[in-house]
């Protein structure tokens, strides 16, 4: 095998990252977890992470497809869009009979509206039951029913059966009975395959990233979160790794550490797997990218949506996008203060924003989209 070294990581992370696929349900099947976020700047992050890996994909594919395929909504180590197979080692993560009697029955109440029809807007759930109003975890009020839908969707007792306009449409499920009878060794194994799942998203990971990944598993099998530091033990014998620059990587046994990245130009959503880790960000890369859109304005340096600007295998800025109308803005910055000079970096910026125009459902452009560019600022 070739000499480990962060430029090799570097590639490998790149281009195995950004494999593509036949189409849709091949992609989904083979990344196990597409993360979501439902910021729309120029399109919503699962969109633009899967325009990279299905050829031909559309801005609002998988939400329209949603019915027709097979994969789930629900939480892993965040919120986004899991495999059936995903979502079953996952499952059951409890049930409602611990909470308050009062709740309790309205719970059995929601679940038998839900089982007598084929799918529930929350705002007739909510017109339905009246349940009050109560505080979410962000400190705001929000309907009990819609509170209650939420948690119940955490349990997997409920699924999001579509979306209509962005909001979740809520469906009954059967879940198999709690598996009370799993050996620890079952449970281990079935923790280990839910880490080996983290590690092919986000590999090579460093260790710093990929043990406080582990741990966050916590919310995806609450039930089993007491055996997670004997499977954060057992990363180290199991997966191969390697130290480079004082930093140990891991990453899954059939990866091989190669790749070839060719002469294109990506612009990635903020959560893409290529740039999720922000510590593995700063040692690919060496600058720091922040997300931004929850920053105050005034102290923002790249931008409310941040597209991280990657050439070949390096990450040399940024853009961020707007569409009004049929017209695409793009707002580039660079981190040595102008771009490659290279005339095939201009060709492939140019192609890449062709493909983001076609994702995006705009008319094909007779000349370049209007472009802005400024520098890296301090501290960015």
């Amino acid at each position: 095998m070739a000499t480990v070294d962060l430029a090799l990581l570097r590639r490998t992370a790149v281009a195995r990252s950004l494999e593509t696929f036949g189409d849709l349900q091949s992609a989904l099947d083979a990344l196990h977890f597409v993360q979501a976020d439902p910021i729309r700047a120029p399109a919503r992050a699962q969109d633009l992470m899967l325009r990279h890996r299905v050829p031909g994909y559309i801005a609002g594919e998988l939400e329209h497809r949603y019915e027709s395929l097979h994969v789930e909504e629900a939480f892993f180590i965040n919120y986004g869009f899991v495999t059936p197979s995903l979502f079953d080692l996952m499952h059951p993560r409890g049930s409602a009979a611990s909470w308050p009697a009062k709740r309790r029955a309205q719970a059995t109440s929601l679940l038998a509206y839900l089982a007598e029809r084929p799918e529930a807007h929350p705002r007739d759930v909510a017109a339905h039951f009246a349940h009050g109003r109560v505080t979410n975890y962000w400190g705001g009020s929000s309907s009990a029913t819609t509170h209650m839908l939420d948690q119940l969707h955490y349990l997997g007792l409920v699924r999001v059966v579509r979306r209509a306009a962005g909001i979740r449409l809520y469906g009954s499920r059967a879940l198999e009975a709690a598996r009370d009878t799993l050996t620890t060794r079952e449970i281990d194994a079935r923790v280990d395959v839910l880490v080996d799942v983290i590690v092919r998203t986000y590999a090579p990971l460093p260790w710093s990233s990929l043990a406080p990944l582990v741990r966050r598993l916590r919310y995806a099998v609450p039930q089993w979160r007491a055996r997670l530091p004997q499977a954060l033990a057992r990363v180290k014998a199991r997966l191969p790794h390697a130290t480079v620059d004082g930093a140990t990587y891991f990453w899954p046994p059939e990866m091989r550490l190669d790749g070839d990245v060719g002469d294109q130009v990506r612009l990635l959503a903020p959560f893409d797997p290529v740039v999720w880790d922000r510590r593995r960000f700063e040692l690919f890369w060496g600058w720091a990218y922040r997300f931004e859109a929850y920053t105050p304005v005034s102290r923002r340096k790249l931008g409310y949506y941040a597209l991280p600007l990657l050439w070949r295998d390096q990450v040399v800025g940024w853009s961020n996008v707007s569409v009004i109308g049929a017209e695409m803005t793009v707002a580039l910055g660079y981190v040595a203060g102008r771009p490659p000079r290279e005339r095939a970096f201009r060709a492939a910026l140019d192609a890449e924003l062709e493909r983001l125009r076609v994702f995006l459902g705009l008319a094909r452009s007779d000349g370049a989209p209007k472009r802005k560019r400024r520098t890296r600022e301090s501290g960015a």
